[in-house]
């Protein structure tokens, strides 16, 4: 499997080999925006290739007013970023949805939290869909459950993250640290 998604000239210990080579170790947050269920991921490279330092899945207070709701994301990704203090982030870029008041809802979500990361100093870099599977698996249609275990194998964990926001979202975090140096 690993090699149908990575192609034959890379392995899987690519990931784990230290074959990328980083100037210092960097703590970079992956976040997953969502609705309901906002996925973040916490990794950290290493000169063996990357650790994962914390994830999870923050739930949406629901039947409250949308300004406590985006008050709430805010004060979450605050103290976050405060306890870990991530030299990046990375985020998943709005893709495609049928409902327009979704891709509304998602785009207030994923401004709040750009803007709580921005306020403590935080460079945030957008990744589509496609970026993140092709910088995860090496291909770009990896579907969703190829991309999990990817992720828990190139972290090492020994089971896939849920929820599956927060696997989305370390996929996110790695996808920054592997294109790190060029941007």
């Amino acid at each position: 499997l690993l090699t149908r998604l990575l192609g034959s000239h890379i392995s899987p210990m690519h990931f784990q080999s230290g074959v990328t080579d980083f100037a210092k170790l960097m703590k970079i947050l992956g976040i997953d925006p969502g609705t309901t269920i906002i996925g973040y991921g916490l990794i950290e490279t290493t000169p063996r290739g990357f650790s994962c330092l914390d994830y999870g899945g923050f739930r949406t207070p629901s039947n409250v007013a949308n300004q406590e709701r985006i008050s709430s994301i805010y004060d979450f990704f605050e103290k976050l970023t405060k306890k870990h203090r991530p030299d990046k982030a990375g985020i998943e870029k709005l893709f495609f949805f049928k409902n327009a008041k979704t891709i509304t809802q998602v785009s207030e979500v994923k401004g709040v939290i750009i803007l709580a990361l921005a306020k403590q100093g935080l460079e945030v870099n957008e990744f589509t869909p496609l970026q993140v599977k092709q910088a995860v698996s090496n291909y770009g249609r990896a579907d969703k459950k190829q991309i999990q275990k990817i992720v828990s194998l190139i972290l090492g964990l020994k089971e896939i993250p849920r929820p599956d926001d927060a696997a989305d979202a370390l996929a996110v975090a790695i996808c920054c640290a592997n294109t790190s140096k060029f941007i």
